[in-house]
């Protein structure tokens, strides 16, 4: 069982409005995660004296539910690869929406951990499959304003988690748990909506579905799409999901590069929810709810940096390859280490704020720029095995975002803002190479490691495929 030309039932020939509502409800639920996150570290300070806790344990459950991102999507592509995105969006979003609820009837530090835990794991399940939703239903030349308003909604999302939360852990009447009540608000809208108006976009699934109702009206067993056919175990399939994304972390020269100097960036944007609202307050007398606002105009400036980027691509792509992709990667990686030093130098009583926000809304606009393009870069890299490159690039940087939050209050109360923000502005500097690298030198680099070769000869075998998942990548194992 195949898709005939133009089969309407075929993912890529949905119209585009079943296009953009799923595009749109994809990015709806990676806002909710993303700002999951900046909310609850905003509202600190209410969940402390609620609570009675200390700062390091309400950290926790911000780490917490960064690690759940890195480790769950080894696992859930697995769970899509044999039910389908559809019902993985449905029972992601059911059980992220209890977590929530857990976390918002908390009576006490250690269940807001564990619900925190539970929000990260979840959460990742359905968020790890919103770029594949993307390359399910648009051609590789129209992804790029998908995928723009992907990242886009997760940065900007961060900042906006960050504003509202603020505006409603400030109010005496509400408090830390009804941030929470509010994300539970979104978590179940999005739900009915997935429920009402998402189809089914991974090819596979609806093959098969389509194989066994011609099957049931025929009642003939023949027909079989090509999913079923040697389909592997699910224990295969975990095993192949966990393995391949560490075997190229740990073995492919541009994967490695890009995941430190990505990891190294989100750490800092975690490190980053420590310090702003406590900087802006002391330095500025911001109140909790003025601070939320601090990080929101970095996104839009990277969205709009992003679509140039787009036009870059499109028009350089024969001449550098893959390589076009990094030209906005170039000039961020000189915006991150100077838009840091601003911040830190320039927060003080004497000079105005506007000044160091400019240098956190600069920062915020490379970060967006970074996040965005090591999707994509990837997927050009690694074809075939775009997912597993991926997900070994999002489990490095989990990980950091997992680490810095940890320590960042020990070295700032050590270090102070000043000197520990001037540190990572160094190691940003000595990061900044990463993209030049890439730039000049990666399409050598590609032909001398192992995986990308045997991409390499398949694209001149005339071998095109684009697989996504760990069954469409059994032809090419490592």
């Amino acid at each position: 069982i195949k898709f005939h030309e133009g089969d309407p039932r075929d993912p890529r020939n949905f119209s585009y409005a079943q296009k953009w509502t799923i595009t749109l409800l994809g990015c709806v639920f990676a806002g909710i995660t993303a700002a999951a996150s900046s909310s609850y570290s905003i509202s600190y300070e209410s969940m402390m004296k609620d609570l009675n806790c200390t700062r390091l344990q309400a950290t926790l459950g911000l780490s917490l539910y960064a690690i759940g991102f890195g480790i769950v999507p080894l696992i859930s592509s697995s769970f899509a690869e044999e039910c389908g995105r559809r019902p993985v969006y449905i029972m992601s979003s059911a059980l992220f929406f209890l977590a929530e609820v857990m976390n918002a009837l908390a009576p006490n530090i250690q269940t807001v951990v564990v619900s925190r835990a539970l929000q990260g794991a979840f959460g990742a399940c359905g968020a790890s499959l919103i770029g594949g939703s993307i390359a399910d239903i648009w051609q590789p030349h129209e992804r790029g304003l998908p995928m723009s308003l992907y990242a886009f909604s997760s940065l900007f999302s961060f900042g906006l988690g960050s504003a509202l939360g603020g505006l409603i852990s400030a109010s005496p009447h509400l408090g830390w748990r009804w941030v929470q009540w509010v994300h539970a608000m979104f978590t179940g809208a999005f739900m009915l909506g997935v429920i009402l108006v998402m189809s089914e976009t991974r090819s596979s699934i609806i093959l098969a579905h389509i194989a066994k109702d011609t099957r049931k009206m025929t009642g003939d067993p023949r027909y079989r799409s090509s999913a079923e056919i040697d389909r592997p175990s699910m224990t295969s399939l975990i095993k192949t999901s966990c393995t391949r994304p560490l075997y190229l972390l740990f073995t492919e020269p541009i994967v490695q590069s890009f995941s430190l100097w990505v990891g190294f960036v989100w750490g800092v944007v975690y490190c980053l929810f420590e310090s702003v609202t406590t900087e802006f307050q002391s330095v500025y007398n911001f109140s909790v709810r003025d601070t939320g606002f601090v990080l929101l105009v970095g996104a839009i400036i990277g969205f709009l940096a992003n679509m140039y980027q787009e036009t870059l691509y499109r028009k350089y792509f024969p001449i550098k390859g893959q390589e076009a992709r990094l030209y906005m990667p170039c000039a961020a990686a000189f915006v991150l280490p100077v838009s840091m030093f601003i911040y830190a130098w320039t927060a003080s009583p004497n000079i105005p704020w506007i000044v160091p926000l400019i240098g956190l809304t600069a920062f915020m606009s490379g970060v967006f720029v970074i996040f965005q393009v090591s999707f994509l870069y990837l997927a050009d890299c690694y074809g075939p095995f775009a997912s597993s490159a991926q997900a070994g690039q999002g489990l490095a940087r989990n990980i950091m975002a997992l680490s810095f939050p940890l320590f960042t209050q020990q070295m700032f109360a050590g270090m102070t803002y000043k000197w520990g923000l001037t540190l990572w502005a160094l190691l940003s500097v000595v990061m900044a190479p990463t993209p030049w690298v890439l730039f000049f030198y990666g399409s050598k680099i590609r032909p001398r490691s192992k995986v990308s070769r045997k991409i390499l000869e398949a694209e001149r075998d005339g071998d095109t495929t684009v697989a996504s998942t760990p069954t469409e990548e059994k032809s090419m194992q490592v």
